[in-house]
Formats: C-alpha cells, sequence, structure tokens
C-alpha cells in the first residue's frame, strides 16, 4: 500500500459525507481502535479487567481499581507507515478512601500533510505544482470519568463508572466539528473471576459539522461536480460491551488471565460472527500470563470477518478472516512498560504496527492484580 492509498482509506472515515442528521455505522471509529499496549496486545478484551487508569476508556467502573496513589499512562501509535499517528494519555486518581475514583483521557487521531490539489489545475489547463499545499485531519476526544464502588466485600467487589465525552474533529480549514456523548459501566470482581459490561454512546453521541469554503474554492468545487456542504449533523448508535475473565493460578510465580468481551450493536447488519438486521456480535479474546508479576507475555485475537479467500479468482469462496496480536509488558515497581504488535488487516494479509506505552503509579508501589 502506498502512501497515496492509505490517506484515501484513512479519509474514508475521517471525512463525513454530507447529510443533514443520520446514525453512520462507523462514525468517530477513532475512539474505538483502543487505548494502551496492553489492551490492544490482547484482542482489545479488556471489559472485565482494566483496572488502572486505561479503565476510563475500556470501562469507566475499572477505575476504583486505582487505589491509594494517582495512575497515569501514556501511548502513541503510527499506522500507514507513520501516515496516521494515534496518541493517548490518562490519569486517574481515586478520592473519599479508595471509594471512587475521578478519571481524565485525551485522544488523538491524526493525518498530517494531506496534499490539498483544488488549485493543481490552473484555469488555462497547465498544471502547476507549486499550488499545492498541505493541511491536517485530526480527532480529538476529552473524557471525563467518574467510578465509585457499589458494595465490597472479602468475596465480592462492584464497582459503577460513567464518561462524559467531548470530540472534537478538524479537517484542514474546511471542516470542524463538536460532538457530546456518554458512556456508562459496571465491573464485578471475585476471588479469580472478572465480570464487565460497558454501554458505549448510551445517550447517542452526536457530531455537528461546520463547512467553510472561500469563494475560489467554491469555484473549482462547482465546476469539478462536487457538493458544497454547509452543515451537517452525525450520530453515533450506542453499541453494548460484555465481558468476562478468570484468573488461573499455575503456580506460585506463574499466573494467566483469559478474556473474552463480546462488542453488541443495534445499527443493522455487520460483517461479523453473528449478523442480522437487529444485531451484530463481534469477539475479542484475550490471554495474559504474568511471572512473578514483573513479566508479562500477552495475545489475542478479535474482528473476526468473512472474506473472499485469497486467488480466488471467481470472487465465490467465502473464508473467516481476523486480527491476531501479541504482546509483552515488564514492571520495574511503579512503571510499567508495554509492547504490542498488532495486525490491521488480516492473518492472510499482514498490515502491523507496533505500539508502545507507560503506565505509572504515583506513591508507594502497591497494586493489586483483579
Amino acid at each position: 500500500m502506498n502512501r497515496n492509498q492509505a490517506v484515501t482509506l484513512i479519509l474514508l472515515f475521517l471525512i463525513p459525507a454530507s447529510c443533514f442528521a443520520q446514525f453512520r455505522k462507523y462514525s468517530n471509529e477513532f475512539l474505538n481502535i483502543g487505548a494502551g499496549a496492553r489492551g490492544l496486545a490482547m484482542g482489545n478484551a479488556q471489559v472485565a479487567s482494566a483496572n488502572d487508569a486505561t479503565a476510563g476508556y475500556w470501562n469507566p467502573a475499572g477505575l476504583t481499581g486505582v487505589k491509594d496513589h494517582p495512575n497515569a499512562g501514556i501511548m502513541h501509535a503510527e499506522y500507514f507507515a507513520g501516515i496516521a499517528k494515534y496518541d493517548y494519555a490518562s490519569v486517574a486518581v481515586p478520592v473519599q478512601e479508595n471509594k471512587r475514583t475521578l478519571g481524565f483521557s485525551l485522544l488523538r487521531f491524526a493525518v498530517d500533510d494531506i496534499p490539498n490539489t483544488l488549485f493543481l489545475v490552473e484555469p488555462d489547463g497547465s498544471i502547476n505544482y507549486n499550488n499545492i499545499t498541505t493541511f491536517s485531519s485530526a480527532d480529538y476526544a476529552f473524557l471525563v470519568s467518574f467510578a465509585q464502588k457499589l458494595k465490597e466485600t472479602e468475596s465480592k467487589t462492584i464497582s459503577f463508572g460513567i464518561n462524559a465525552k467531548v470530540i472534537y474533529r478538524k479537517v484542514g480549514k474546511f471542516a470542524t466539528a463538536w460532538g457530546f456523548g456518554f458512556d456508562a459501566g459496571l465491573q464485578m470482581h471475585g476471588d479469580r473471576w472478572n465480570f464487565g459490561v460497558v454501554a458505549r454512546d448510551v445517550t447517542t453521541t452526536f457530531n455537528a459539522w461546520k463547512f467553510k469554503f472561500t469563494d475560489r474554492e467554491k469555484e473549482v468545487l462547482y465546476l469539478t461536480k462536487n457538493d458544497i456542504p454547509v452543515r451537517s449533523t452525525e450520530l453515533t448508535s450506542p453499541r453494548l460491551v460484555i465481558g468476562g475473565g478468570y484468573n488461573f493460578h499455575i503456580s506460585n510465580s506463574v499466573k494467566l488471565l483469559a478474556e473474552a468481551n463480546l462488542d453488541l450493536t443495534f445499527d443493522g447488519k455487520r460483517n461479523t460472527i453473528l449478523s442480522s438486521s437487529a444485531l451484530s456480535a463481534d469477539p475479542h479474546i484475550g490471554l495474559e500470563a504474568s511471572i512473578k508479576d514483573v513479566f508479562f507475555v500477552r495475545g489475542g485475537i478479535t474482528n473476526f470477518q468473512r472474506a473472499l479467500a485469497d486467488g480466488d479468482t471467481l470472487n465465490q469462496k467465502k473464508v473467516w478472516i481476523y486480527q491476531p496480536s501479541v504482546g509483552a509488558g515488564f514492571k520495574i515497581q511503579n512503571v510499567m512498560l508495554d509492547y504490542a504488535f498488532t495486525n490491521l488487516a488480516n492473518q492472510s494479509n499482514p498490515l502491523f504496527t507496533h505500539i508502545f506505552s507507560l503506565r505509572v503509579n504515583f506513591g508507594k508501589h502497591k497494586e493489586e492484580n483483579n
């Protein structure tokens, strides 16, 4: 895939179509990429087990796992040979004797240096490459999270959390959008088992777009038979993610966490394992092996789809494809360094990317593993 093809692919979900107001299946897709190398290495299976600052993204109820001292995390990833850049930062602060937690998260997904060829062709038909300028297309999201323990006993802990999110999207000087939405989640933890559920965009998230073009730009768009948008509203349908996990104690020094999530959407038929006009279900499976709670090895599978088989010239044979991922982590006292090697396409046509993230517990070293 060359640079122009990659930019075209990315812009398909960065720039919305002109419409009045409608639900879009793939609205705000940058919010579905993931957060933190740990979760991405485990195939995005985090709803039941996330218990640090990244829980503000995966399931706000998990923020109650941050105890005694603040926890923070940062991540940077680059996609399509560095064309698209994804950055994430979060912090969680426990309050009221660890019964409540406040969280703040910031996400940015951007493509920079996109060629603007509106004025490439002069009025006389000649091509002037000096007229090419560049612009950036960037998506931002700011999440404010609140989590509280509803019940805590020796055998069970139940927590609830909510997110309020503000979305800002900008495509050069041509278009800007503001959006707002809410998430709500629940987590339950037993001695070895975990359960989580989160309703994302529970109140329906919307983006209100405004477009701005100069008279000269409008003239070019009109002559090239392109629509000139003025305003549009883009709606994101609610989705429900359910997950469960179990901790296997292999030995005194080796533990294994297994988690499976089911992503349920209600906005029409999708290319998923379970697909219908009323409901589509997309599974995520992840594993994490820990050695003395110092070294971690992870793996996951996600995004199961039916696709045409490679080499099928008749375009009739379909096979199941999926996206695998692996990763590792290393903890030194209060600092955790995580790495993920993820696949953006499928196992037979890979588009791999490397992801690094850092997590820090401030204060005296103390951490629980659910």
